[in-house]
């Protein structure tokens, strides 16, 4: 076999890179950036239903609810995406950590009905938030569980 054969049948054994918007990278980046926007959604209007605010009296409640239900949407896109990108396809085999960050976008998602519905819990709400995105943060790093 000649040089130039040898050398073909090695570029031809290397796959092909992906492009970005399916890379474990993107993944990442479009779950970071929606639960951005869904913390500072819901913070919003823990701090409006804190003050005193309310569904009426809020200005900004469709602005706030759309930025939190895309935030949200992105979040779980980019978290299966990244769990795909793993490996991780078969849901009866998912990690225990995987199983707690879902629970948890599911706690964040009904954590945001509350604030105005329950005025007394939108402070604990605020503080809250970021304890369980600190916590979804652990699991991701350390696979912690």
């Amino acid at each position: 076999m000649t040089l130039l054969a040898l050398l073909q049948d090695a570029a031809a054994s290397v796959p092909a890179p992906l492009p970005f918007f399916r890379t474990q990278l993107f993944y990442k980046s479009l779950h970071i950036f929606g639960l951005f926007l869904s913390f500072t959604s819901l913070g919003g209007v823990a701090v409006h239903a804190a003050n005193g605010g309310t569904k009426a009296t809020s200005t900004t409640r469709s602005l706030t609810a759309s930025v939190f239900g895309v935030g949200m949407l992105l979040a779980l896109a980019g978290g299966f995406g990244q769990a795909a990108r793993l490996g991780m396809t078969n849901t009866a085999i998912f990690p225990g950590w995987l199983w707690a960050k879902i629970a948890i976008w599911v706690i964040v998602a009904v954590l945001s009905i509350l604030p105005y519905r329950i005025p007394a819990l939108a402070k604990p709400i605020y503080l809250l938030v970021p304890v369980l995105g600190g916590l979804g943060s652990y699991l991701a790093i350390f696979h912690g569980l």
